[in-house]
Order: C-alpha cells, then structure tokens, then sequence
C-alpha cells in the first residue's frame, strides 16, 4: 500500500460495515503510518480497481493489523485471507513473531472470519484506550524519555 493508494482504501473502509475510522486515519495521518511501516500495508487489486486493503504495523514488539477490508463483491474469494497473509509474512520477516488486532465486539463477521484463519481471541484482555490531548501528569513524579 502507498499513500496513492489511499482515496480507494479509505473509501473501502468507509464502505465497510463494522470498521472504525478516526482523525487519525486521514491522508496526514495513514501516510505517516505507511511511512513508519514501510512495506507492510497491501492492497488487492482487479485490473486497476482496489477491493481490498490491510493496514499493518508494528511497535518493535509486537505487530498490529487494522482496517482489513474486502469490497463486498469480492468476499469469499481469499481476499482476505491472502491480505492477512501477506500481513503476518511481512511482519515476520521485520523479526516480529506477534501480531494483534482490534474487533468491535459486534461484529460477528469479521470475528468469524479470523477464527476461520485460526486467530484466537483472547479472553484475558481488556483493551483501553486515552487521548494523549487528555494526558495528565502527577506533579509528584518526574518521568524522563
């Protein structure tokens, strides 16, 4: 995936039911990313149409896909399976033998799709999340980089 990529992809993901885009996935926001992980996002392509898109990255430690999605029109082909793939075999060759990613709890389809794929949810979890615009810092304690 480049960031000339990203008018379709975007528009995949907002055609998609059950992903959830943010400020963050703006132009700005997936170039950069994209930039940080080079040449670990994909996108599957019909002669010139992109109908599909995965975005995946990693922290050093532990890898992350987000926003897998497939046109409608294309499901139930390997699409998906194959864009996974090639997620999991890119991340391994940076040395990253993890790879996480985020389901909303309501969507029945993607999670059945991954456990097709034999991704295994995890039950000991709970995943959090905060603003870093709402970081507030103890007074009490120094902290250094």
């Amino acid at each position: 995936m480049t960031p000339e990529d990203y008018d379709a992809a975007y528009a995949l993901w907002q055609a998609s039911e059950g992903i959830g885009l943010g400020a963050d996935d703006s132009k700005k926001g997936i170039t950069r990313f994209l930039a940080r992980n080079p040449g670990l996002s994909f996108v599957a392509l019909e002669g010139r149409r992109l109908v599909g898109a995965a975005l995946c990255g990693h922290d050093g430690r532990r890898g992350y896909i987000h926003h897998l999605a497939v046109a409608e029109s294309h499901r139930r082909r390997g699409v998906g399976r194959s864009l996974a793939a090639q997620c999991l075999s890119a991340l391994k060759r940076a040395g990253i033998n993890k790879c996480h990613l985020f389901v909303f709890a309501r969507n029945h389809p993607a999670l059945a799709f991954w456990r097709t794929i034999d991704w295994e949810q995890r039950m000991d979890l709970i995943v959090m999340s905060a603003l870093t615009t709402k970081a507030r810092m103890s007074q009490r304690v120094a902290a250094r980089p």
